[in-house]
């Protein structure tokens, strides 16, 4: 079963997702899960349905990508979400190797937190199929990453 897939009978509790993180100014993968739990919607249209705050954001940017496009070696902008809608992206931690892959859709909402006060090198991200690949980049409003507890720290 898909990591971040929770069986299809099953409320989940807590969102998780992958974070790209630094330690000792070195960028790494990590499974995060947010402290904030998934509530019930109230709202007409999805009263009834799971649903988690993601905190406030600010100033949101729609990229489309080409096709086989690769990024040369960068930290994070600045901390954020990133959402990827459509296509494929693979992210690599040049110094240890360490790789996710995200596929855009109900999968491809990842926190990229490796800026470049705690990471000198950054991540490179390459988008290896043929077809756009459409991210949403969503920082965050106060600065700060969500409130989580790291699961895996490593490849995911």
């Amino acid at each position: 079963m898909d990591p971040n897939q929770s069986p299809p009978s099953a409320k989940p509790n807590h969102l998780t997702l992958t974070a790209i993180s630094a330690k000792n100014g070195v960028s790494t993968i990590e499974r995060w899960q947010l402290k904030s739990p998934f509530a019930t919607a109230s709202e007409a249209g999805v009263s009834g349905v799971p649903f988690a705050q993601l905190g406030k954001t600010s100033s949101a940017s729609y990229a489309v990508i080409p096709p086989h496009y690769d990024s040369p070696p960068h930290p994070a902008p600045q901390l954020q979400y990133v959402c990827f809608l459509t296509g494929e992206a693979v992210i690599t931690i040049p110094e240890t190797g360490q790789s996710a892959t995200i596929k855009g859709g109900r999968h491809g909402l990842i926190i990229a937190a490796d800026t470049k006060d705690v990471s000198r090198v950054g991540h490179v991200t390459t988008y290896p199929t043929g077809e756009e690949t459409v991210a949403i980049s969503m920082p965050f409003a106060d600065g700060k990453v969500p409130e989580h507890v790291v699961l895996e720290d490593g490849a995911v």
